[in-house]
């Protein structure tokens, strides 16, 4: 397409009503990206799906998430096998005495594993989910809870994965000096709005003091009246199902009696201690992380070393169906691209950009782009180019509009239906993922509206 049209916004909007209506993220967005191939080219529609699925699998980014995705599925099924998960359980019951103390040590483990949002979403839930299904909390509850400590928090805290990848962004588009990206990054914490009100909101649903509502109250009455132990395994799609009766099975076959605490927590530790030492490099930490622990848990002989890699593929095989759906966004992002979404949506809300008005109609305009794609981070290397002359040119606070470009980014990344870090909360919580999607909406549009009104009244 030539120039950016409303009929850029038509791939998104099929996505949204077939990932709700038939809740198989995976074919709502081959069927979103065939629909946008359709508008750019009929005749070549196919050779451009193939091309553009091919050169997202030649991504860097991609063959990062497998590999980090799959890896921790390997540690997982490990940390399971071993007894250590089950023996992690026991000890935490012993402090979570009730549904609100479990989902407040939720909250704070997902504050202090701050790095990285991939490397919370998948441990927190993974760590937490039998400790909460005790105690009848749904997994769509614990999911939330997950997601609201991922990027919202990993967005407030300079030493993560956002703050290296956003700090960068600004120094290659000439906001922040050479080495200074970080310091500007962190002038603009402040004014990351979603991202305080998404925490301050999932700390009071935690501690019980804002109640469930809309999806969520009806998916906490079914967990408080049914089995909370095994009440979604049954009602997740099939991919997810395989991998979620896998892991179940697993737990079965765990050593009950033999686990240790230490086995559980000596490898997590060393998954936080060696990211940060190896600069915030999750695959790193993750490489580092198994060396070590395959030959402790050898020496221990808890089981042998064939058995316990075939333990590790299993648990790679789990996390199948996430990277499916992150490999089916990026496709889907790349078309939305092609059809100039981001131009479209940027230069429609433009008439109404003033400074007073600037960055609430910048985090508006940003979170439905980040919402509509799936793409935290990739829509925003495209936009910024667009959106920061457009601020140094009416003279606006340049800190308050970053915080609204990073706010607008937490939004998308947690809001949406298919983005990385929603897909990973609901396969570490073992939710089903529109579930997930659909019960914590409610909160993030509120959060997201509160946002939205500080943003017009600190201008």
């Amino acid at each position: 397409m030539s120039e950016p049209s409303a009929l850029s916004l038509i791939p998104p909007a099929v996505v949204l009503l077939l990932a709700i209506t038939l809740r198989r993220p995976i074919l709502a967005l081959v069927c979103g990206a065939a629909s946008g191939l359709l508008l750019l080219s009929p005749q070549n529609a196919l050779s451009g799906f193939a091309e553009i699925s091919l050169k997202v699998m030649q991504d860097e980014t991609i063959g990062w998430l497998i590999l980090v995705c799959g890896s921790f599925g390997a540690l997982i099924a490990l940390l399971v096998r071993t007894g250590g998960a089950l023996a992690f359980g026991r000890a935490a019951v012993k402090v979570a005495r009730g549904r609100r103390s479990s989902l407040l040590m939720t909250f704070a483990l997902g504050v202090v594993i701050f790095v990285d949002d991939y490397l919370n979403a998948l441990t927190v839930g993974e760590t937490m989910k039998r400790v909460t299904d005790r105690f009848k909390v749904s997994r769509e509850m614990l999911a939330y809870v997950v997601d609201s400590t991922a990027a919202p928090i990993c967005v407030l805290v300079p030493l993560s994965t956002w703050a290296v990848f956003f700090g960068g962004l600004l120094e290659n588009n000439g906001i922040a000096g050479q080495g200074q990206g970080i310091s500007v990054y962190m002038q603009a914490i402040p004014y990351m709005l979603y991202a305080w009100f998404a925490v301050l909101l999932v700390l009071l649903v935690a501690a019980g003091l804002f109640p469930a509502i809309g999806p969520m109250r009806k998916a906490e009455s079914l967990a408080r009246h049914g089995s909370a132990g095994a009440m979604h395994v049954g009602e997740l799609q099939p991919e997810h199902n395989f991998a979620m009766r896998s892991l179940e099975q697993e737990f079965e076959q765990s050593d009950k009696e033999g686990g240790k605490l230490y086995n559980f927590l000596l490898p997590l530790l060393m998954l936080v201690g060696f990211t940060l030492y190896f600069d915030i490099d999750v695959w790193m930490g993750m490489l580092a992380t198994l060396l070590v622990t395959v030959p402790f848990y050898m020496a221990q002989r808890l089981m042998p070393l064939n058995e316990m890699l075939e333990q590790m593929v299993d648990g790679f095989k789990t996390m199948l169906p996430a990277i499916g759906i992150c490999i089916a966004a990026f496709i889907f992002k790349d078309v939305c691209d092609q059809l100039q979404l981001p131009q479209y949506v940027v230069n429609s809300m433009r008439p109404y950009m003033s400074p007073q008005m600037l960055p609430a109609m910048v985090f508006l305009t940003m979170a439905v782009l980040s919402f509509a794609t799936g793409s935290s981070w990739g829509i925003f290397a495209v936009t910024i180019p667009i959106v920061m002359p457009l601020a140094y040119a009416l003279d606006a606070n340049i800190p308050l509009v970053i915080g609204a470009l990073m706010s607008a980014s937490a939004f998308g990344s947690q809001a949406c239906f298919y983005s990385d870090s929603t897909v990973l909360a609901a396969q570490g919580a073992g939710c089903d993922l529109i579930s997930h999607a659909v019960t914590q909406l409610p909160y993030t549009l509120l959060a997201a509206s509160l946002a939205f009104i500080g943003f017009m009244l600190v201008a």
